[in-house]
C-alpha cells in the first residue's frame, strides 16, 4: 500500500511538472485558489430519545440534548495554499450517560416514637438502608436511601459534558491547478476521551478537469480514560471481600429478585481494561467525472482498521444465567423493565467486551443530475461491511429547488438499513460463557428514516455587509430522524458563511 501511494504521488507530480513546463515560456496570470478569508458559523442542536439506552443494558430513556458552536476559518497564505482552521464546543446533556452513577437520594422519615428502633442512622447523602414512609408534617428527616432508575436521568457529574475539538488542514495547488497536496492535524478533548489525528491528501485533475482523483489517509491515535458503572468501580477498588461494607455500599441494602436483603452479589466477570488506547487509520480513495453537461458521477470507498479498547467501559451487561440483584425499592422489582419503574436499579454483571480490532469497508456511488435551471437531483448510495457480521445500506437523494437568484430549498430523505453484529444482544440475554457480548441497539438490526428541509441564501456581490464581513452565504435545516427501534431525534442547524471584502 505504501508503494501505491508514493507512485500516485510521483505520477501527479510529474504530469504536473510536464504541464507546467510546456506552459513556462508564456507567462499567465494565476488566480488565487481563495481570493479572501472566508469565516462559517455554524450552529446545531440535536435532541433524542429511545428506549434502548446502553449505559443500562439495553433498556431505559436515551435521553440526550447537544448544542455544537463551530466557527471555520480559511486563510489564503498565497495565490497557491490556503488554511483552514475549524474549531467548537460539543456540549451536552445524557440521561443515559447520567446512569454511569445512577444512584440518587431519598429521605427516610421518622414517624412517631413507634418507629424509633427501625430506622437504620444513615451517615451519608446518599448511603444506608431503613423504612421510607410517606411524609407528614413535622416529620424528622433520619437519613437518606439510594434509588435509581434506567427510565430516568440521574443528577450526577456524567450527566452532562463538553466535547473540545479543533481541526487544522492547509492545501497547495501547483501553478496549473491541476495537483493538489494537503495535510491536516486535529485535536478533540472530552472528559473520559483524548484524540489526536493527523493526515495527508492528493487530488490530480484531468481531461481539462472533467476526470477528479483522490487519496486520502488518516490517522487518529486516542486514549481513554475509563469510567465504569459505580458498583463495578466499587468491586474493583475494594476487592470482592469487603466492596460490600466499603465506600458506596457501606450500609446500602442491596436486594435480591425476591426484594430480599442479600449480600450474595459479587460481579466476578467484571475485570478493568489494561490497555486504554484506541487507534483509528483510514485510506479514502475517490474518483468523479463529469460525463455530460448534465450529469456527473463519483466513486469511492474507504478502508477503515481500528485496534484497542473498542469497547465503552461504562455500559453495563446483564446475563440471563446469572441471579439479579438490586438497590433500591423492592415493589419495583416486578416492573424493573417498564417506565413505571421509577425506584430500583439492577447492578450490573459486567461491562460490554468487544474484540480490539475492527475492519470496515464503505464503498459508495454519487450521482447528480441538473434537470433544468429550477431542480437538481443529488442522489446517494453506500454499501456497508465490516468484520463483527454487520451489513448496511444507505440511499440519499436530494432536490435542490432554484427559487430565484438569492433562495433555494432542498428536501431530502434518507433511508439506512442494517444487519446485526455478531455480538449484540437485547437486554439480559447474553451468557456470562460467551467471550464477547454488547446490548448496544446501534449495533442492532434496524432501519432508520430521516427527512429534511433546507433553505439556502446565496449572494454572488455579498451586499449585506457586517463590518468588512460581506455576506456570502446563509442555510437554515431541519431533520427528523426516525429509528424502528424507538430511537427518534430532531436536528436543528444554521450556518453564515462570510467574506473579507477588504
Amino acid at each position: 500500500m505504501r508503494n501505491t501511494i508514493l507512485f500516485i504521488l510521483a505520477f501527479f507530480v510529474f504530469v504536473d511538472f510536464t504541464t507546467g513546463q510546456q506552459t513556462d515560456s508564456t507567462k499567465v496570470y494565476k488566480k488565487k485558489v481563495l481570493e479572501n478569508a472566508e469565516v462559517d458559523l455554524l450552529m446545531s442542536l440535536y435532541n433524542q430519545d429511545g428506549v434502548h439506552s446502553p449505559v443500562n443494558g439495553g433498556i431505559g430513556t436515551e435521553k440526550l440534548v447537544d448544542g455544537t458552536p463551530t466557527i471555520t476559518i480559511s486563510i489564503p497564505l498565497s495565490d497557491d495554499d490556503v488554511l483552514t482552521v475549524d474549531a467548537g464546543i460539543s456540549a451536552y446533556t445524557s440521561a443515559s450517560s447520567s446512569n454511569i452513577n445512577p444512584f440518587r437520594s431519598t429521605p427516610v422519615y421518622l414517624k412517631g416514637a413507634s418507629l424509633t428502633n427501625t430506622v437504620t442512622t444513615l451517615t451519608g447523602a446518599s448511603r444506608g438502608g431503613g423504612t421510607v414512609v410517606v411524609p407528614t408534617p413535622n416529620q424528622t428527616i433520619v437519613g437518606y436511601v439510594p434509588i435509581g432508575t434506567p427510565w430516568l436521568a440521574s443528577t450526577g457529574a456524567s450527566h452532562a459534558d463538553k466535547n473540545k475539538a479543533v481541526h487544522a488542514d492547509i492545501s497547495h495547488s501547483s501553478d496549473s491547478r491541476n495537483f493538489i497536496v494537503g495535510s491536516n492535524v486535529s485535536y478533540s478533548k472530552e472528559y473520559d476521551y483524548t484524540s489526536y489525528g493527523f493526515g495527508g491528501n492528493l487530488t490530480g485533475l484531468f481531461n481539462e478537469k472533467n476526470t477528479e482523483i483522490g487519496l486520502k489517509g488518516s490517522v487518529y491515535l486516542d486514549t481513554w480514560k475509563p469510567l465504569y458503572p459505580t458498583e463495578l468501580r466499587e468491586y474493583m477498588d475494594y476487592g470482592a471481600a469487603t466492596f460490600q461494607s466499603q465506600g458506596y455500599f457501606n450500609g446500602v441494602k442491596i436486594l435480591n429478585q425476591s426484594g430480599v436483603q442479600t449480600t450474595a452479589y459479587m460481579p466476578s466477570a467484571f475485570k478493568p481494561w489494561d490497555s486504554k488506547g484506541r487507534n483509528s487509520y483510514t485510506l479514502s480513495f475517490f474518483a468523479s467525472q463529469i460525463l455530460s453537461q448534465k450529469l456527473q458521477v463519483a466513486l469511492f470507498f474507504d478502508l477503515v482498521m481500528q485496534e484497542g479498547m473498542l469497547s465503552t467501559p461504562y455500559q453495563r451487561m446483564y446475563f440471563a444465567d446469572k441471579p439479579n440483584y438490586y438497590i433500591g425499592s423492592a415493589s419495583d422489582i416486578s416492573i424493573y423493565t417498564s417506565p413505571l419503574n421509577e425506584h430500583v436499579y439492577q447492578l450490573a454483571d459486567d461491562i460490554e467486551r468487544l474484540p480490539t480490532s475492527r475492519y470496515k469497508l464503505p464503498i459508495g456511488v454519487r450521482m447528480n443530475y441538473y434537470i433544468n435551471e429550477m431542480f437538481v437531483l443529488r442522489s446517494y448510495y453506500r454499501y456497508y461491511i465490516d468484520n463483527w457480521g454487520l451489513k448496511a445500506n444507505t440511499v440519499n437523494l436530494d432536490l435542490p429547488v432554484k427559487l430565484n437568484q438569492l433562495f433555494s430549498v432542498t428536501p431530502s430523505v434518507r433511508w439506512y438499513d442494517q444487519s446485526q453484529a455478531d455480538y449484540f444482544g437485547p437486554f439480559e440475554t447474553h451468557l456470562s460463557t460467551e467471550k464477547y457480548y454488547t446490548s448496544d441497539y446501534d449495533l442492532s438490526k434496524f432501519t432508520s428514516m430521516q427527512y429534511s428541509m433546507a433553505l439556502n441564501y446565496t449572494s454572488i456581490t455579498n451586499s449585506f455587509h457586517i463590518g468588512s464581513l460581506g455576506l456570502k452565504n446563509f442555510n437554515l435545516k431541519y431533520s427528523y430522524y426516525d429509528r424502528n427501534d424507538g430511537l427518534k431525534a430532531n436536528i436543528f442547524s444554521v450556518g453564515v458563511k462570510f467574506v473579507n471584502n477588504y
